[in-house]
């Protein structure tokens, strides 16, 4: 009879654990690309390259029901290199990530480490999802995510909704609310329609050289036309902070964290505005072949000559819902003060730098798989 209860206890104890582990899902992708860039200089780069579409990444995301149409969620989530096996940002455990938060009828609250509205709408910008070298707003630097971060994303209502956010600095003698990076957007869906806004404010230091403020601001209009889409996407900014390595390498705002005074206000670089404009679509040729083209412009406003064009031309293939076979041909032409190189969803590990882009026009080439689990 004991050998029975115990089992029985043993029993309940294991289907309670598994219960409580239900709403808990494990999730990531390994995405992986032979990556080629050549410059008219004559120099060229081969290498194997993490994150053309996709960053690797592991994840753990939880939802519980409170009742009453209420839910408590977290997610934290990890990037990594997966032709190395090194982790994105090696200080960090879970760099992509972190946060917990509150679902209500009225809206959902989350704290922590959180992707940005301008990184969460990436897949409205074009039909790369704005992350292949041929994008020239992933190559001029999107802001992706913030610590310390505070949001709110209302209910759909009447086909928009809107995204709130504020990434305090946490700096000693500040009040709240003085400094710190400020999102706001909308995004309107209709059928076969979808168009939204948004934005990315952030103040320097007080009594700063320069008291310009970084700003993003990113417009968006797409069309489903039944066998692919059109995109239409606008971006203004002062913040370069893409893949740059040379003429417009610049260090103003992180475009992924907010460190004590990271934004001091004594780069002279914050005066310079881009206008970026970029167009796209794609054809699903069978429900397993997607193909598409993209051309953008990068304009230096201040008329510096520091900006670029360029494109793209790809594929999709799947070979499950899970896995994804891709290739890309990319053009990149700068201008002739400028240095724009090619960036993935994550930064190339083999890239080429200084006289070989500055200047200069540049071929890149991927070919790779995506799986998703």
């Amino acid at each position: 009879m004991k050998k029975k209860l115990v089992a029985c206890f043993s029993l309940a104890a294991c289907s309670t654990f598994a219960q409580a582990q239900s709403n808990v899902t494990i999730y990531g992708d390994v995405d992986q690309y032979i990556g080629y860039i050549h410059s008219n200089t004559g120099k060229s780069v081969t290498g194997l390259n993490d994150g053309a579409i996709l960053r690797s990444r592991l994840g753990f995301k939880g939802v519980e029901d409170l009742g009453d149409g209420y839910q408590a969620k977290f997610t934290l989530e990890q990037g990594l290199g997966a032709n190395t096996g090194a982790a994105a940002d090696a200080p960090r455990l879970f760099d992509r990530q972190a946060w917990v938060g509150i679902n209500t009828p009225g809206g959902e609250f989350r704290l922590g480490r959180q992707n940005t509205i301008i990184f969460f709408i990436g897949g409205a910008i074009d039909y790369t999802e704005r992350t292949t070298f041929g994008s020239l707003i992933n190559t001029f630097g999107v802001p992706s995510r913030y610590d310390n971060d505070i949001s709110y994303k209302s209910p759909r209502i009447a086909n928009f909704q809107v995204d709130l956010h504020y990434a305090m600095t946490e700096t000693a003698g500040e009040s709240i609310g003085t400094r710190g990076v400020y999102q706001a957007g909308v995004d309107y869906t209709n059928g076969s329609y979808r168009a939204g806004y948004a934005g990315l404010w952030a103040k320097p230091l007080a009594n700063a050289l320069y008291a310009n403020a970084v700003v993003y601001h990113n417009l968006y209009a797409d069309y489903d036309y039944g066998k692919g889409k059109i995109y239409f996407a606008y971006v203004r900014s002062n913040n370069v902070t893409g893949n740059a390595n040379g003429n417009n390498a610049t260090g103003i705002l992180s475009n992924v964290s907010i460190p004590t005074n990271a934004f001091a206000g004594n780069n002279p670089s914050v005066l310079r505005m881009y206008n970026i404009y970029q167009v796209s679509a794609d054809y699903r040729l069978t429900p397993q072949l997607r193909i598409g083209a993209l051309y953008g412009v990068i304009k230096d406003t201040s008329s510096g000559n520091a900006g670029a064009q360029g494109g793209n031309v790809g594929t999709y293939y799947d070979l499950s819902k899970r896995t994804t076979l891709y290739g890309f041909a990319n053009y990149m032409k700068n201008d002739t003060n400028a240095g724009f190189r090619f960036s993935g969803s994550a930064g190339p590990t083999a890239n080429l730098a200084g006289a070989d882009i500055n200047g200069k026009s540049l071929i890149g080439l991927q070919a790779g798989i995506l799986h998703r689990f």
